[in-house]
């Protein structure tokens, strides 16, 4: 083996298209792409998106958002949390919050 080759072994290679990484952040990013079009905030994540750090690990960007957006997201968070959950965790009912 000569020096060249000795110096491109040391190189990391891979390939984001080949990384499990990125197929489970672009699946995730769908997901929550989907749920935000339903609750009609799909224009108030304009940095949503799928990403790989340098080691090839999978990340979603959700970016900046407004203080109007935040609250719409933690109130429909906060009606996920209080809604019953039947034994596979899919919501059985109303939820426990009064409407504001």
């Amino acid at each position: 083996m000569n020096s060249e080759d000795e110096e491109r072994d040391g190189i990391a290679r891979w390939s984001p298209l080949e990384s499990e990484g990125w197929y489970a952040a672009r699946s995730a990013t769908s997901a929550l792409r989907d749920v935000l079009t339903a609750a009609g905030l799909e224009k108030d994540f304009p940095y949503l998106r799928a990403d790989l750090n340098a080691f090839g690990h999978g990340l979603i960007e959700l970016g900046r958002v407004s203080p109007e957006t935040a609250e719409r997201l933690a109130e429909l968070l906060k009606r996920a949390l209080s809604c019953p959950q039947n034994a596979d965790g899919v919501c059985s009912g109303q939820t426990n919050l009064r409407e504001s």
